[in-house]
């Protein structure tokens, strides 16, 4: 009943919004600590696309993005505050929450086959930056590839083939995983194309998407870092 209640409870937007702050702000001053005036091509691909869409909006500014992300969570408290059990943030939930996508990070690890292949575009920076793109990356590729886009397609598929709940997330799932892995491989820093990589990543989306649609956004970014943090241990002991 006891692990019933903590998985029930800590899949909301607000335990998600809470667990992930730390994340959040370990980003934001390690991305300004490296180089003020690097800031823009420092910043992870997905943070930087969403400040470029916010740009179409009038939304702009080093932290434009970051306000948003902060108040799209609010608002998304606020819309489910009443279909919540509590709203009393347990620290031992968070504590659990962080060991369960550290479990969820290893075992994406293993998923992958334990090879080095990073689920964040490739970079030439130094370890100190390579390790706050991994951060970014569970951060803003969780929040534009499963949160936006999860619920974006699943929404537009639904509204047009008269799909149920299930259906909708499930194409949601698959269509965001694969934007996910081609991502990897668009601009000045993606990838080579490699359809061997393509579908790793693939099925890299998919895994971080049913942690999504089942333990939430938390858990999710976590892993996803968790999973970044760990091949660059491997590749850095292996210089």
């Amino acid at each position: 009943m006891k692990n019933s209640n903590y998985l029930s409870v800590t899949n909301s937007p607000l335990y998600s919004f809470i667990f992930t702050i730390p994340l959040f702000i370990i980003y934001e001053i390690g991305v300004f600590t490296i180089s003020v005036n690097d800031i823009v091509i420092l910043r992870n691909g997905a943070d930087v696309l969403m400040r470029q869409v916010l740009g179409l909006f009038g939304i702009y500014g080093i932290y434009g993005f970051s306000a948003s992300f902060m108040i799209g969570f609010m608002v998304a408290f606020l819309r489910q505050k009443k279909s919540l059990e509590t709203t009393v943030i347990k620290g031992e939930y968070l504590i659990w929450m962080f060991f369960e996508s550290i479990c969820w990070g290893a075992l994406l690890f293993i998923l992958m086959g334990f090879t080095t292949t990073l689920l964040m575009a490739n970079s030439t920076g130094t370890m100190l930056q390579q390790v706050v793109l991994s951060i970014g990356a569970g951060i803003y590729e969780e929040f534009v590839f499963r949160v936006i886009l999860i619920a974006g397609f699943g929404s537009i598929l639904g509204f047009i083939f008269q799909w149920k709940k299930f259906a909708k997330t499930t194409s949601g799932i698959i269509l965001s995983a694969a934007l996910f892995s081609l991502f990897h491989f668009m601009g000045d820093y993606g990838d080579e194309p490699n359809f061997s990589v393509f579908m790793m990543r693939f099925i890299a989306g998919i895994f971080l998407g049913l942690i999504y649609v089942f333990r939430g956004f938390g858990p999710a970014a976590y892993a996803h870092t968790v999973y970044d943090l760990i091949i660059l241990t491997l590749v850095t002991t292996q210089l």
